[in-house]
């Protein structure tokens, strides 16, 4: 049994994929595919950089699920019965890639409309995201709402391990959040380099177009159910993943209770990160004791993993 998982924002670097393009024939089709479908050459800037376009959030999300879909076009007929699928923020995107609801291009196209949206969310409204490491989810939630007051707010967006939590909201309170935080005992609270504050309340202008895009693209059901951010419960219906990808602007990404209910669905099973890094892996083994995990990210692991 596998589940597959999908990286999220945060993933990107200059060169990704680089090595699978080089390797593999059907990574190659994708990037081009995914090229032609944006009509620019994100994959050059995903090689080359510069780094500081890359990590614009309209590019950094189409990047990183085409490395996902790079991986899983070589490799997505030898993972196995596969039996569900997550992703992380933008990987639930990817996720839905490798449950064949979503063509990999028109993936492509919908993320980077996302990511313009998000952009323009937080450019009207800026924000902040900290991550804290070493508190109790409940604790920087009690300091996010302490923060929050007099029209600026603070709220746990990220829910990654028991013990790592990443706040968003208006730039004073999540700085006051994080100080909250020390407070209680937190171990690091650490500013993130984001253009807005996503998964938070802030991200609500970016609402009603990414509800207006998505009926533009083609959308099946998946043939394995995806766990979605917003709910930590499985999807099985294209109606239903369009709902909950909207509701994940908004809304915090569930991965501990994601992760917990996939181990509660399907116990033994091996989780599988598919695209660039293996911060996900990590996540998994502290939130599923014992989890047996496979990151291939780059062609080298591909290559390992196929044998």
């Amino acid at each position: 049994m596998t589940v597959v998982v999908c990286p999220g924002q945060g993933a990107q670097k200059v060169g990704m994929g680089r090595d699978l393009a080089e390797r593999f024939p059907a990574a190659r089709d994708t990037f081009a595919a995914i090229d032609d479908a944006l009509g620019v050459s994100l994959s050059r800037l995903m090689w080359e950089g510069p780094e500081s376009d890359l990590t614009l959030t309209h590019n950094a999300q189409p990047a990183i699920l085409a490395h996902s879909a790079a991986v899983l076009a070589v490799a997505g007929d030898r993972l196995g019965d596969v039996v569900l699928g997550a992703g992380h923020s933008l990987g639930e995107y990817s996720a839905y890639v490798a449950a064949d609801a979503l063509a990999a291009a028109d993936a492509a196209r919908l993320v980077r409309r996302r990511g313009e949206l998000m952009f323009e969310a937080g450019t009207a409204r800026p924000g902040a995201m900290s991550a804290v490491l070493g508190l109790a989810t409940a604790d920087v939630e009690a300091a996010c709402m302490e923060a929050s007051a007099d029209g600026v707010l603070a709220v746990a967006a990220n829910l990654n391990a028991p013990d790592q939590t990443v706040i968003s909201g208006d730039p004073a309170a999540v700085e006051r959040a994080g100080d909250g935080c020390k407070a209680r005992g937190a171990k690091r609270v650490i500013a993130l380099k984001v253009s807005g504050a996503f998964h938070s309340p802030l991200m609500a202008p970016a609402v009603d177009g990414l509800r207006a895009a998505l009926p533009d693209v083609p959308f099946a059901d998946p043939r394995f159910p995806i766990l979605a951010n917003a709910s930590a419960e499985p999807v099985s219906t294209a109606n239903d993943a369009k709902r909950l990808l909207v509701d994940q602007l908004t809304a915090p990404v569930r991965w501990v209770a994601s992760m917990e209910a996939a181990a509660r669905m399907h116990p033994g099973a091996r989780y599988v990160e598919v695209g660039p890094g293996n911060v996900l892996s990590g996540l998994v083994k502290r939130i599923v004791p014992g989890a047996t995990t496979v990151a291939l990210g780059t062609a080298d692991d591909v290559e390992r993993f196929l044998g």
